[in-house]
């Protein structure tokens, strides 16, 4: 790709240009698309140039990582419109934008600017795609020219398409209106309609008549909240996705996936993931602010919370069962309810003592958490840390480590006592949750000498900001850039 230093801009007479960050945004998704793809063969092997082995392959965690648990819902893209290219006769499905961008760019060379701000992309597409047949494309287009220093045959031309174009801001503006006309009739028609049917996705009731109804339900009830009714557009589509991730056993907050429907509600209650994911993008069509003003968040919308009946909820959730959570061995795949139960197990399995080599050495909560996410990682790269003999299968590993005792087999501290290894190597992996925090920790983390960290003192805060580390962290972020 190109950057901002490559560039001189001969532009069009009579064109201007907008500035470069909108098309480093339109870019930015199709690049990260296409390096994810590249290492990665026919086979789904994930490989580099020159070939990678079996044993390298293993060495690297490329993706997030789960312990077995009921699978999730996935997304199904057919009958979904597809969209033309503007230039050539390839088509992409209308949830598939991004590639639709990608191959304009590689393919084309052409860049549409602020592309999220564009109310009906297809009807935009095919405006274009008819102008195009019937003008030159710099009559519409800005040009770029990249590596304007390299020899003629290295330089190239990028066309940018943007609403500095007056004809392009038009048809924008006129896309938005009538995208507003129809989300408004819609929204009127869903306001007046008492033959609204619904049931309540927490406790199973049913409502009939104004789909107020039950969105005031599941807020006073429920504390379930996703804002106010005339908010809110297309909502038997909102309330079925809503249901159909619940029905996958999804949390509709961190929408992790979780393997029955006690330990979701559990787990919701008790994280205070009563709220849909602010950052999913899929919600964004559910709520008419994001038809009226185009470029605000529909995170707003939770901030209005104005109802009377909100302002003395209870926090009763009584209807949610309590279950208890397992945690799955460190070396097989056998699960536990409690801490103490998958102890015993190890201990007995595997002649691996967690809680006693945690009162030998001395470990806090935070080292546990790094001994354990240690421990995942070399048994899921089929690594003995023991020996670092490598195998082709955890069941070869687990026989290698039982024969050969290597499981109570810890190498020195300062190699799994690293910042690393914060991160789960699992990201369900509850364990975690269930290492003790106690008194005894902080006891044993003086003990060991550790340095305690003491708060800055921000009565001076200018010359807190003066000394600050963080300043030769932006100088040196701001010289590689």
């Amino acid at each position: 790709m190109f950057s901002l230093r490559d560039c001189c801009l001969p532009l069009h007479p009579g064109k201007s240009l907008q500035p470069l960050p909108s098309l480093s945004r339109v870019m930015a998704a199709p690049k990260t698309q296409g390096a994810a793809t590249q290492g990665e063969d026919s086979d789904g092997n994930r490989g580099g140039a020159g070939g990678v082995s079996y044993e390298d392959t293993k060495d690297y965690i490329l993706e997030p990582l789960s312990l077995p648990e009921s699978p999730g819902g996935t997304t199904s893209l057919e009958g979904s419109p597809s969209v033309p290219c503007i230039f050539c006769e390839e088509h992409f499905p209308v949830v598939e934008q991004d590639k639709l961008l990608k191959h304009m760019i590689i393919e084309h060379k052409i860049v549409i600017a602020d592309v999220k701000l564009v109310a009906d992309f297809r009807r935009y597409i095919l405006y274009w795609r008819k102008r195009f047949t019937e003008q030159p494309i710099t009559d519409f287009c800005s040009v770029i020219r990249i590596n304007c220093t390299a020899p003629s045959e290295e330089q190239d031309n990028y066309f940018l398409l943007c609403d500095v174009l007056p004809e392009d801001r038009i048809l924008r503006e006129e896309l938005q209106k009538q995208r507003l006309k129809e989300i408004l009739e819609q929204q009127q028609q869903e306001r007046n309609d008492n033959s609204f049917r619904g049931i309540c996705m927490f406790c199973n009731e049913e409502f009939l008549g104004n789909r107020s109804i039950l969105l005031n339900h599941m807020a006073r009830e429920h504390a379930f909240n996703i804002g106010l009714p005339d908010n809110i557009v297309n909502c038997n589509e909102f309330l079925c996705t809503l249901q159909k991730k619940l029905d996958n056993l999804q949390c509709l907050y961190c929408e992790k996936t979780f393997r029955d429907k006690n330990t979701l509600k559990d787990h919701m209650r008790k994280k205070q993931h009563r709220r849909i994911n602010p950052k999913n993008r899929e919600y964004d069509r559910f709520y008419v602010i994001n038809y009226l003003e185009l470029g605000k968040s529909w995170e707003e919308v939770q901030l209005e919370d104005d109802r009377e009946l909100l302002e003395h909820q209870e926090d009763d959730w009584s209807d949610w069962e309590e279950h208890p959570v397992s945690a799955v061995c460190l070396f097989c795949e056998k699960q536990a309810e409690t801490i103490e139960k998958l102890c015993v197990h190890m201990e007995d399995a595997h002649e691996f003592d967690l809680l006693k080599i945690k009162s030998e050495l001395g470990l806090n909560f935070y080292q546990q958490v790094k001994l354990v996410n240690f421990i995942r990682r070399q048994i899921h790269q089929c690594r003995c840390y023991g020996c670092q003999e490598k195998f082709r299968s955890k069941a070869d590993l687990r026989t290698h480590m039982e024969e050969a005792k290597h499981t109570a087999l810890l190498p020195e501290k300062q190699i799994w006592d690293q910042p690393q290894y914060y991160f789960p190597t699992y990201e369900n992996d509850t364990l975690l949750c269930t290492l003790s925090d106690s008194e005894s920790d902080l006891t044993a983390q003086e003990q060991n000498g550790n340095i305690a960290i003491i708060s800055e003192d921000t009565s001076k805060l200018h010359a807190l900001k003066q000394s600050s580390i963080l300043n030769q962290l932006l100088l040196h972020e701001s010289l590689k850039n």
